[in-house]
């Protein structure tokens, strides 16, 4: 059934009026209008009837540092008991599936490493379908991506005159030699590959440099501008609902982030989901140029319908 915008939902009784709209019973501050189905059905019923795969965030959608939020193993659950498929993906590109896996579990959260596809991951598919088996690579990254790219079956080189690429993800211990080699490397004509484009990293000491900055650095020096695979690139979601064996429209992603998750299910044309339990507020979303299908507090409002809807 087509998504068509309709008039807006009437306010809820425990709203206050003009100033709030309901999502699935829950009070949005904000004059919101939700997209409604052409029934007049709230969206997000809708959508967990109607869509049957789910790509799912996970800082600030499953955790918050190393808290889990609220309803977040119980989600994963009802899909479970649904025989939904899902896949956490995350634009990190330091750890490997195994030890996200193992986070999660240390939080109460049960996700096996095969549920998870890492920003490094999707790199080394996206590779694999251009690159055969023993291409030369050089890497800019830590454990989680050299361990994809040796998994991938590519070959890791220092040398500029051998690589016929150059992948980049976080590196926090980068030296200026390794930027001259990846430089030297990309000026000889190697592609030039990212894991992911984030600018800064959220820590408890404040925002730190992401691995935008360092592709900044090799683009200004090199004049040559990366392919992205994370998000925001819609490349990550397509790989992701190729192994889950699902289409566009019977996917939808959740995440915190609107210029990430947001942005790459809107490119991937997949319905979205914003949770306030993160980066974004209900001011951004007023402000937000690629808006998401519909807003909620936070992931438990999903396995909420889950449980009335599917």
């Amino acid at each position: 059934m087509p998504l068509v915008p309709t008039r807006p939902l009437p306010p809820s009784p425990t709203c206050p009026p003009k100033t709030s709209s309901p999502v699935f019973g829950v009070c949005i501050p904000i004059d919101y209008t939700l997209v409604q189905m052409d029934d007049g059905e709230p969206l997000l019923s809708a959508l967990v009837k109607t869509r049957r795969a789910y790509l799912v965030d996970l800082d600030g959608v499953i955790y918050t540092g190393s808290r889990p939020i609220p309803g977040a193993g119980q989600f994963f659950e009802e899909l479970r008991q649904r025989k939904l498929p899902f896949l956490l993906i995350t634009n990190n590109s330091t750890r490997t599936g195994r030890q996200v896996s193992a986070h999660l579990k240390g939080m109460g959260v049960l996700i096996e490493p095969e549920d998870i596809l890492t920003s490094p991951e999707a790199t080394a598919v996206y590779l694999r379908r251009d690159w055969p088996t023993g291409t030369s690579v050089m890497v800019i990254g830590e454990e989680g991506l050299v361990r994809a790219m040796v998994g991938a079956g590519l070959h890791l080189t220092t040398d500029p005159a051998l690589a016929k690429v150059v992948v980049c993800g976080l590196d926090r211990r980068l030296t200026y030699e390794r930027l001259v080699r990846a430089c030297t490397a990309i000026r000889h004509g190697a592609a030039f590959v990212a894991t992911n484009p984030d600018l800064a990293l959220p820590t408890e000491q404040g925002f730190l440099p992401g691995n935008g900055a360092t592709l900044a650095y090799l683009e200004a020096a090199t004049g040559v501008k990366p392919t992205v695979i994370g998000k925001p690139s819609p490349v990550m979601l397509e790989i992701a609902m190729a192994r889950l064996g699902v289409e566009q429209h019977e996917t939808v992603m959740i995440g915190d982030g609107l210029q990430t998750d947001i942005l790459a299910g809107v490119r991937a044309s997949v319905a979205t989901i914003l949770v306030l339990s993160g980066v974004a507020t209900i001011a951004d979303v007023a402000h937000a140029a690629n808006p998401p299908d519909v807003v909620i507090d936070s992931i438990d409002i999903v396995r909420q319908a889950l449980i009335e809807y599917v």
